[in-house]
């Protein structure tokens, strides 16, 4: 009995960074990534406050990687992702008022206050969460791209995942139907090194994530998840890859969380020394903002402005949900599906 042999594609390989440094990207980069920094930090000060409830997880120092590939990605492309979600939505342009107001579990915001931090929704900007269900959003984005092939719209789908989800099923059923189908998606795994808690030297028996999608005949890149040009680079070569019919890509960024899983996660499993580390050596903010300085882009007054404004602004965001009411109780019977 003759065996089909499964489709493959040629491995693309994610290009060197030799474009030329554009000083407007930078400080856009720059921005962006301080704004996530800095929303991320007031949440975690709300949340010791009380004033955030249930789960909360922050997205400190992987903010490179939404931030690289948001550049990459055009107009009705779509975005979902798990529970680390508050970069992603700040960078699609999401009102930080708004994702503050639902942090918070207030009437204002984006989910109104149903929601709170693993759950946001912004159909307007093309975000469809947001999930509280490791690695249910991997199926789902793999529908948004079944449903762009369907319309023959051109559009991608960027669905973002972790190393601990990486290991759940449902993924692999996706990867099999993406690329049977050739299904305009990329996946994107960030890879934080700790899943929920546990290094994935012991979790996992091939820790190269980029090659979960070989069996498949998908094909993988490992990236730099820590500077953003090296995302935004492999991203670009990803976009043109699933857009030009060739199917699904899995893009592994290889990043790191500062802080625990969660805000109830005292990171025990590895040392202070290790975090500082990576602080010092590899922190995707500093590296921007030395080439911005290094390069005469941006001089250290210019800097402290934008740092000034984004605190401005995310202070703001604070203040706006704290003087928004919560929901009625009657909203416990809207929204209900029987």
């Amino acid at each position: 009995m003759s065996k089909s042999k499964p489709k493959t594609t040629k491995k693309p390989k994610a290009k060197k960074i030799t474009s030329k440094l554009n000083p407007s990207d930078l400080l856009g980069y720059y921005r962006e990534m301080l704004l996530i920094r800095r929303f991320e930090e007031k949440a975690g000060q709300m949340y010791g406050m009380g004033l955030i409830a249930g789960f909360c997880h922050l997205y400190i120092g992987q903010e490179a990687v939404v931030v690289g590939m948001q550049a990459c990605i055009g107009d009705g492309d779509q975005v979902i992702t798990g529970y680390r979600d508050h970069g992603h939505m700040l960078v699609l342009g999401m009102e930080a008022r708004g994702v503050m107001a639902e942090l918070t579990g207030r009437i204002s915001g984006y989910s109104r206050g149903k929601g709170g931090s693993m759950h946001m929704f912004s159909t307007e900007k093309n975000f469809y969460g947001g999930h509280g269900i490791v690695g249910a959003q991997v199926s789902l984005g793999t529908g948004l791209a079944f449903a762009n092939s369907y319309r023959q719209n051109d559009r991608v789908s960027l669905a973002y995942f972790g190393d601990g989800a990486s290991n759940q099923g449902q993924v692999y059923e996706s990867f099999n139907m993406a690329k049977l189908w050739d299904l305009p998606v990329i996946y994107v795994i960030e890879n934080n090194q700790y899943a929920m808690g546990t290094a994935i030297e012991r979790s996992s028996a091939e820790t190269q994530l980029h090659k979960r999608g070989a069996s498949f005949g998908i094909p993988g890149v490992e990236v730099d998840g820590m500077d953003v040009l090296a995302v935004r680079e492999a991203g670009e070569m990803a976009v043109k890859h699933a857009r030009a019919g060739n199917g699904p890509i899995i893009l592994e960024m290889k990043t790191y969380r500062y802080r625990g899983h969660s805000m109830s996660d005292p990171a025990k499993y590895r040392s202070r020394e290790e975090v500082n580390e990576v602080r010092s050596n590899s922190d995707p903010i500093e590296h921007v903002k030395g080439l911005l300085l290094t390069n005469g882009f941006a001089d250290e007054a210019a800097l402290k402005d934008i740092d000034k404004e984004i605190r401005e602004v995310v202070n703001d965001a604070a203040d706006f949900a704290k003087d928004s009411p919560e929901p009625p109780v009657s909203d416990l019977l809207t929204d209900v599906l029987a």
